[in-house]
């Protein structure tokens, strides 16, 4: 007879809006253990599976910690419980808790005043400070707390508890997954999966049951604005751009589920590390921009297959996906990563798709230059599986301006993740440079605006920024001085595409309104953002967006974060921000084509 053997939860905290799926551990009449489900409807040897969810309620008030939601809440900032806003930020799980948490906590006192400072509205400020800036002690606070960078706190209220022990479990779930919704906030989730007779409809033997942590509210981060940058700033209802034919295109590493494990990104809650909750977080914060065109870089193959292509799809995206190679790569190849790009098909219809694989380029690269006594050497450096995924689309929306010419409004959208290692500066350039030469033979047998993004892995001011950006290097560039295989010296490294940093339109002076406060978030020497990448060991700039300026213009840019917003959870990954990398996000309008006389 079928028997429950095992059941468990992969996720440490169930969060809301974030899907529970537990591992049920079967075994068949036959004595062999599988993971399979059983339903009514496809009984086996007359018996299936029937689960039910329970929020288990009770009296007791239960108030989670910001800091650690695994825990419960036993102290609250006395200052934050005075602002709405700040509330959710105000419980703390113990007196160290606060203290470790005190450098970063205080700016949130620090800017709640200023704001009630700018609204004119002394008599109702919440927080007043002392000659050093601290906060001033209040009346039955808890003492004890140890806090070592000299300054005074806010000493947090104890939260007190009652509760008469009673107990009840509410149904709310039937199905073998379920999702958390913001009634089950404090409360724990009971899962019960039992064996049922398909003839009796009874149960048979007893059930089998889990208890979760107590549900938490997902992380909210603060939306980012698209800001205007090329003089056009009326925006439609839902905070987009209006300028006429044009269109939005994301590129967003975010960080494959093979790449988050180990010591490297410790920092971050193993709960909001995990894939269940990143992934979910993720595909809100991706939908959320709405952008025409997605793409997306370390998108591992059994995500796609699994979750971005059918959850996407349901947002109106169609999908198109290119895997690593894996000559390098060893082990299960449904988790290699790849591109994926996406777009919105009442937008833009698919043209043409190309592959490119760097492992091939190389392989043509050594037949031809390399001696043949050097040959598995070079290739042992140049093989790294990494690829480009090329797409050409053709503008279908409505208020694409008409082409002078009769002809369709094509655009070609390369999306790329090159080589991380930073040693390999020849092979990085190498890649840059083969990525640009297959999108020259396409802009030559067609007359079509080109847009370059993805992870390169690269800092601005690099050899392959350059040939990116300037479209040549400098022959005496630090960069070119790695060169082992001789392949560099060999190769014209130039190209004739007139690429632009879509981003460097917040540097340039007079292209919009209130982009001096991301001029500040630029690098003045290079045009680009001061960092797309922020771990606790690094923080450099490694994204990008380049399109021809012969053919675009920039009218808007999705805001960068700063760097003082994110070090307050250390770094990225966080429970706000599931990536290590930021999103970028470019509106690109097409420039008409001059009538030909």
């Amino acid at each position: 007879m079928l028997s429950v053997v095992r059941v468990h939860l992969p996720s440490e905290i169930p969060i809301v809006g974030c899907e529970l799926t537990p591992y049920v551990l079967l075994r068949r009449p036959d004595k062999t253990a599988t993971t399979d489900d059983v339903p009514e409807s496809a009984p086996l040897e007359c018996h299936f599976l029937r689960y039910r969810w329970y929020r288990v309620q009770n009296d007791k008030k239960v108030t989670i910690c910001s800091v650690h939601p695994s825990e419960q809440a036993t102290l609250q900032c006395v200052s934050c419980s005075k602002h709405k806003t700040l509330i959710v930020k105000s419980y703390h799980c113990s007196t160290k808790c606060f203290s470790d948490a005190w450098q970063h906590h205080r700016i949130l006192h620090e800017r709640a005043a200023k704001a009630a400072a700018e609204n004119e509205n002394d008599e109702d400020e919440l927080v007043r400070f002392n000659s050093t800036g601290s906060g001033v002690l209040s009346s039955g606070s808890l003492s004890g707390s140890n806090f070592s960078n000299g300054s005074v706190p806010f000493y947090p209220a104890t939260i007190t508890s009652k509760s008469s022990g009673g107990e009840a479990l509410v149904e709310v779930g039937r199905s073998k997954t379920y999702t958390p919704t913001a009634d089950d906030i404090g409360y724990v989730l009971k899962f019960e999966c039992v064996v049922v007779s398909a003839e009796t409809k009874q149960a048979v033997g007893q059930p089998s049951t889990i208890l979760t942590s107590r549900v938490i509210p997902a992380p909210s981060p603060s939306p980012r604005r698209l800001i205007p940058v090329g003089g056009i700033d009326h925006l439609d209802q839902d905070g987009r751009l209006m300028s006429a034919g044009s269109f939005t295109v994301l590129s967003y590493n975010i960080l494959s589920d093979s790449s988050a494990g180990g010591d490297l990104y410790s920092y971050c809650p193993p709960w909001a590390l995990s894939w269940p909750y990143r992934r979910q977080n993720l595909l809100r914060e991706i939908v959320g921009y709405r952008a025409d065109v997605v793409c997306l870089q370390e998108v591992q193959n059994d995500h796609f297959d699994d979750f971005f292509a059918p959850e996407l799809d349901k947002h109106g995206y169609q999908a198109l996906y290119k895997r690593k190679t894996n000559e390098v790569s060893s082990g299960n190849t449904s988790t290699i990563d790849g591109c994926a790009t996406f777009f919105r098909r009442d937008r833009f219809s698919h043209v043409k798709k190309y592959d490119v694989e760097f492992n091939k380029a190389a392989q043509s690269l050594t037949e031809a230059l390399i001696p043949s006594s050097q040959k598995k050497t070079a290739l042992n450096r140049l093989f790294k599986d990494n690829i480009a995924l090329i797409v050409v689309l053709e503008a279908k929306f409505g208020n694409q301006p008409v082409d002078a010419s009769g002809k369709r409004q094509l655009i070609c959208l390369a999306n790329t993740h090159v080589n991380i290692a930073q040693e390999l500066k020849d092979v990085k350039l190498w890649q840059v440079h083969t990525l640009l030469k297959g999108l020259e033979k396409i802009a030559a047998s067609a007359d079509i605006p080109m847009i370059v993004c993805g992870d390169f892995n690269t800092l601005p001011g690099s050899a392959p920024h350059s040939l990116l950006a300037m479209g040549k290097i400098d022959p005496l560039h630090q960069d070119l001085m790695v060169d082992p295989l001789g392949i560099l010296c060999h190769t014209k490294l130039t190209h004739q595409l007139p690429l632009v940093s879509a981003y460097s339109s917040f540097a340039r002076t007079g292209m919009g309104l209130g982009t001096e406060k991301h001029r500040r978030r630029m690098d003045p020497t290079t045009n680009e953002p001061l960092f797309t990448n922020c771990t606790r060991d690094f923080i450099g700039t490694h994204d990008y967006i380049f399109y021809t300026a012969d053919t675009l213009t920039v009218d808007g840019l999705l805001e960068l974060l700063d760097e003082e917003g994110l070090r307050k959870d250390t770094a990225l990954p966080s429970p706000e921000w599931s990536s290590d990398h930021i999103a970028l996000l470019a509106e690109f309008r097409c420039m008409p084509k001059p009538r030909r006389l």
